[in-house]
């Protein structure tokens, strides 16, 4: 078995990809719940803080900016 071929399988590339969706989902709860009025640049910091921990290398994109955009703009639903 070659090195370069390991590697999870779909099954659990969907599983990985569904858990890191819920901690977003759950860290954006969190701050539109605690961080009402808040500015951008201090709900990005929580985010970020709320999910380094969980990550191995963690690096945001741009999705971490687009959360904290919406929940300091009150634009995050928390119904569904």
């Amino acid at each position: 078995m070659e090195l370069s071929t390991i590697g999870w399988n779909e099954e659990a590339r969907q599983k990985i990809l569904l858990d890191a969706d819920r901690a977003l989902q759950s860290a954006v709860r969190e701050a539109a719940e605690t961080l009402k009025g808040s500015g951008r640049d201090e709900i990005y910091e929580f985010l970020f803080k709320k999910l380094e921990p969980q990550f191995v290398d963690f690096k945001p994109g741009p999705d971490l900016g687009n959360c904290a955009d919406a929940v300091a703009n009150g634009e995050v639903s928390l119904n569904g």
